[in-house]
């Protein structure tokens, strides 16, 4: 049994993590914002004292979809650079065996060639809306190469793609498109509404991972991998916002209109990883498809909604 702290364990990919964890058996500690805000160092301090861990997967981060990222650019940037410095820092001085650490496909270039590769994470300058928390979380990968040389401390990092899943935010004003698409056809269906309106013009590609398969890839890098390269962790597969709101609107049940606000960003033209290196270091693959996804993530949404509405 291994004593595990997870950062952002109360959020939608850290209480997955924790669930998985404690089902495996070991000692897991999910740290809160209510109880540890780690843009300060005393608290993050405080946090490793009280846990003690031999293993951490740094998970808590400020983040949401396009609107968010433009409303909130220098606190993106601010907290996100800071939670991680600070981790990084209390690691090493707490001699903690190994750090796992989450970083963002917000980080690749705007144009980066398709698919993806880990190689080309500084060939150019992440998309505008969302290029602080990109680079601050990018920041952190130099700082565990550096650690990693200068103190041996064993920090890896991992990019995840675009999650989705259940209790994932569903937020009017900062979730991210699947979740917010889901909302918007599912209320939009129930009230018997004849159109929704979507931002950009629905061409721009992304690729969407399963939160239970991004689990299981933190998992496995854990247990298996301790280089200093980073690693991507998705499908490979990319789909069109306007043919994954066609998928959502199929197993939501709405049938009105979609309008495309083409007054709003797009984002990042397209999105699509290479995962050939998580398969080779650490036997990764993704095993849930989108479609699976969604009606499942569409279900719990549905349940949620109603249990709350009681």
């Amino acid at each position: 049994m291994t004593r595990v702290l997870v950062t952002g364990g109360g959020g939608f990919l850290g209480s997955h993590v924790v669930d998985r964890l404690e089902s495996d058996g070991h000692d897991v500690f999910a740290a809160r914002s209510a109880d540890y805000d780690l843009t300060s160092m005393d608290d993050t301090a405080r946090m490793f004292d009280d846990t003690e861990p031999s293993l951490v997967f740094h998970l808590a981060a400020e983040v949401g979809g396009i609107g968010a990222n433009r409303a909130n650019p220098g606190r993106y940037w601010y907290a996100n650079l800071a939670m991680g410095t600070h981790v990084l820092e209390q690691a090493r001085l707490h001699e903690t065996p190994k750090l796992v650490l989450a970083g963002t496909i917000c980080s690749y270039p705007k144009l980066a060639p398709l698919p993806f590769r880990e190689e080309s994470l500084w060939d150019g300058y992440p998309e505008e809306t969302n290029a602080p928390y990109g680079i601050a979380k990018k920041a952190l990968l130099v700082g565990a190469q550096a650690y990693r040389e200068q103190y041996g401390l064993n920090a890896i990092y991992l990019l995840p793609v675009n999650l989705y899943g259940p209790r994932d935010n569903f937020h009017a004003t900062n979730a991210h498109v699947i979740p917010d698409l889901i909302r918007k056809m599912a209320d939009a269906e129930e009230r018997g509404e004849e159109q929704i309106v979507l931002w950009g013009d629905g061409s721009p590609t992304r690729e969407f991972l399963y939160v239970d398969d991004c689990v299981e890839g933190l998992r496995l890098a854990a247990e298996r991998y301790d280089g200093a390269d980073p690693v991507n962790i998705g499908t490979g597969e990319e789909i069109s916002i306007r043919d994954l709101a066609a998928l959502i609107a199929e197993h939501t049940g709405f049938t009105g209109e979609i309008r495309w606000d083409t007054s709003k960003p797009n984002g990042q033209p397209r999105r699509r990883l290479d995962t050939s290196r998580a398969t080779e270091l650490f036997g990764f693959r993704a095993q849930v498809s989108l479609r699976e996804g969604i009606e499942r993530t569409v279900a719990w949404y549905r349940s949620a909604r109603l249990s709350v509405s009681r």
